[in-house]
């Protein structure tokens, strides 16, 4: 562990070396080469990849802001979206246990990769995003799954949608989750607004069963039949351009 965590440190130290040559480079009109821009990015996938799997959270916070400075300038490697897979499924499908209790079930964690995961915007990323619902038992987690979900927009054969609604009605059988409901409603709606209007029954009766419940307050309720509205009128629309 030792060897690994100073090995670390040398390359870090590196990529800000580099990292701060380069700006002062930029900032001088000198543009980067291939090759520089090249071992830019290898020294920070190295980091990203090795953050993101070892170590407990302090390691994996320090790997998530190296990911974010790298999808802000354009790096969307499968070594970004191989860490960001891996961290929104910690403590879900990545399990380390000690003494039986597993001891890397950060939801704090799997969120900030889910808002990643969103801002990286690609359809494998919506795939891992639907794999992060699917077991993800933490409101607050699955909000934001439900906004980069909506963000990145894509519902092929109504697999967005589905994957809400069944988080949704998986909620509903017991309690409900408030806020949940509210950000699944934001989704439906936006998703629907990007699909030329389409979306499917599961969500509609979903959006149908939100405007019933006694599980949430009237404001919810409200918004569910405005939404409902809204997605029928659309799906009117939508069958009659088809006719």
């Amino acid at each position: 562990m030792g060897i690994r965590k100073n090995f670390l440190v040398v390359i870090s130290v590196l990529f800000m070396t580099t990292t701060m040559v380069w700006a002062q480079r930029s900032a001088a009109g000198e543009e980067m080469s291939v090759e520089e821009s090249y071992l830019q990015q290898s020294i920070e996938n190295m980091i990203i990849r090795d953050q993101s799997r070892n170590g407990g959270r302090e390691e994996k916070l320090i790997a998530l802001d190296y990911i974010e400075d790298a999808i802000s300038r354009g790096n969307t490697s499968e070594e970004v979206l191989g860490a960001l897979e891996y961290l929104s499924l910690e403590g879900l499908m990545n399990k380390t246990r000690e003494n039986g209790r597993v001891i890397n079930n950060f939801p704090d964690i799997r969120k900030r990769a889910a808002t990643d995961l969103g801002n990286l915007g690609t359809p494998e990323a919506k795939n891992i995003i639907i794999r992060l619902v699917i077991s993800e038992p933490e409101p607050m987690v699955l909000t934001e799954a439900f906004k980069s979900l909506a963000k990145i927009g894509l519902n092929e054969n109504g697999e967005t949608a589905n994957a809400i609604a069944w988080v949704v009605n998986r909620f509903e059988s017991g309690r409900g989750d408030e806020q949940l409901a509210l950000s699944a409603l934001e989704a439906f709606e936006i998703l629907a607004d990007k699909n030329g209007g389409v979306i499917n029954n599961t969500a509609i009766t979903t959006v149908s069963r939100i405007a019933a419940s006694s599980h949430y307050n009237r404001l919810i309720r409200d918004q569910a039949r405005m939404v409902l509205d809204k997605l029928r009128l659309q799906a009117a629309e939508a069958q009659s351009r088809r006719n």
